[in-house]
């Protein structure tokens, strides 16, 4: 499966309209386009900023709940993220919302194997964010709930696994899944999630994580969903300094993070087609999770 298509085409003119007409003081910066995933696209304006734009409806919510919440979490969280600094409005040439946020520098982590360092940082830093959230938070029907509300999705995924799997290895995935698919819902108060910290989410310089983006899927709930990037991300050592920097984290809350990891997983496998570095990403994720614990 590929990525779904764009709904409107951006280009440079559209772009430097919109700075024009609600930004003129960043209208002459030197644009390009550097990014593109399933909803937005990312522009680099000049050397120090971004324009993060939908290309499609279905990202419209999503930068909305960046613009709105990012600006409240930001302060409490120990790595920069892409707090909007401009909130652009639709046009007669754009119908949707935009945003202009600052440039972290690096480059996402993506399949390769985070550091020690790394993990410490971000542990430090899910621990910071997940906190209980207020009633108002926006829901996300992908993320923060039980996971046996995606035992349909991930039938579809494995399906679509046959060919890119070998047998015994889409075999133990299955039994897997299905094993920590069955465990019982988390209690407690719903807390605040990034809702999709995979690796290329994640800005690395070095050996050290310099910040965290993309936050459109900004949710409450089970924080498991979010831990399963300690297979997304990490081998066993140190994994295991995420879990001790994020902790508390109890071994029914552990099992159902790796259990979205291996759910997250092949949905990202199956749906990664034009995506090489999301199929590197989906692959490292899979093995890490049947092999670790």
């Amino acid at each position: 499966m590929k990525k779904p298509a764009a709904e409107i085409a951006i280009d440079e003119g559209l772009v430097r309209g919109l700075l024009g007409v609600q930004v003129p003081e960043l209208a002459s910066h030197p644009l390009r386009k550097v990014g593109e995933g399933w909803d937005n696209e990312i522009w680099r304006v000049g050397d120090e900023l971004a324009l993060r734009l939908p290309r499609r409806q279905a990202g419209v919510a999503l930068i909305a709940h960046e613009q709105c919440w990012l600006p409240v979490l930001a302060p409490r969280l120990p790595l920069p993220v892409p707090v909007p600094l401009v909130v652009g409005r639709p046009t007669s040439a754009y119908p949707w919302p935009w945003s202009v946020v600052p440039w972290l520098p690096g480059r996402p982590l993506g399949a390769r194997p985070g550091t020690g360092a790394m993990a410490a940082a971000l542990g430090a830093f899910l621990r910071a964010l997940h906190q209980p959230a207020p009633v108002e938070a926006p829901a996300n029907p992908f993320r923060g709930g039980p996971l046996s509300a995606r035992a349909a999705r991930l039938a579809t995924a494995l399906e679509a696994l046959a060919g890119k799997l070998p047998g015994a290895t889409l075999d133990a995935l299955r039994t897997r899944c299905a094993q920590l698919m069955t465990g019982p819902p988390r209690p407690g108060p719903a807390l605040w999630l990034h809702g999709d910290p995979h690796p290329l989410n994640l800005v690395v310089e070095g050996d050290a994580l310099v910040g965290v983006i993309d936050f459109g899927d900004l949710t409450a709930g089970d924080p498991a969903s979010d831990l399963a990037v300690a297979w997304m991300a990490f081998e066993p050592e140190a994994r295991a300094t995420f879990r001790e920097a994020r902790g508390p984290v109890d071994d029914e809350t552990w099992a159902r993070a790796r259990g979205w990891a291996l759910a997250i997983g092949a949905s990202l496998l199956a749906r990664s087609d034009d995506a090489p570095e999301l199929e590197a990403v989906a692959r490292a994720t899979l093995r890490r999770a049947l092999d670790g614990s």
